[in-house]
């Protein structure tokens, strides 16, 4: 069984499935620290007139929390954004209508924490994708050897072709002349509907 000790994503950029993709198990530990400006709580989406961030507004700003203490701001009205944010992105790619409810089913629990909240989101993406993918939470590294360990390699500071991850495959996206690589996993499922998977597996960087 081939494992993988990965961070966990809001609505994970395709280099994060193109890194998990052949992969059996994804381990994932709540008990991490949480680190400022991650993709813990931001992702990319692609608007008419420009590459759109979504961030989730998290309670306090204390160093060293685990992961599964992370509050949302449901004060802010960034749940009220996000979804408008990709109703108009997406609302007339082909396949919004088939995805979208059920990503908005999840967004309307108002689910407390950011961990809880990524990890749902997490697992309707992989069945989208038809992934046959485990996700296994495991409370501590110990003990735990994984064939590949990608914590803290996939940031935003960093470039993701600095990573030799990802190569971008174009696909048919709704706004631009140019393609925009390595936005949010709900673009390219938006977009392409069951050809994504097709699609993941051509962006994974050749050696």
């Amino acid at each position: 069984m081939k494992s993988v000790a990965a961070d966990l994503f809001y609505l994970p950029n395709l280099e994060f499935f193109a890194s998990v993709l052949d992969s059996d198990q994804i381990l994932l530990n709540p008990n991490d620290y949480y680190q400022r400006k991650s993709f813990f709580n931001r992702t990319q989406i692609l608007l008419s007139n420009k590459v759109e961030t979504l961030s989730i507004p998290v309670i306090g700003r204390r160093p060293r929390i685990p992961l599964r203490k992370i509050q949302i701001d449901y004060k802010q009205k960034w749940l009220q954004n996000h979804l408008r944010g990709l109703q108009s992105a997406y609302g007339k790619a082909p396949f919004f209508e088939y995805f979208f409810p059920e990503i908005e089913a999840i967004y309307e629990k108002e689910i407390p924490t950011l961990w809880d909240l990524n990890l749902e989101l997490m697992t309707i993406c992989l069945k989208f994708l038809q992934l046959p993918v485990k996700l296994e939470v495991v409370e501590s590294w110990d003990g735990i050897r994984p064939e590949i360990d990608l914590r803290g390699m996939i940031s935003p500071s960093i470039p993701f072709a600095e990573r030799g991850i990802y190569t971008p495959f174009a696909y048919t996206q709704l706004f631009g002349l140019d393609f925009e690589p390595n936005l949010s996993v709900l673009d390219l499922l938006f977009c392409e509907g069951p050809s994504a998977k097709n699609i993941l597996t051509k962006s994974i960087k050749k050696d």
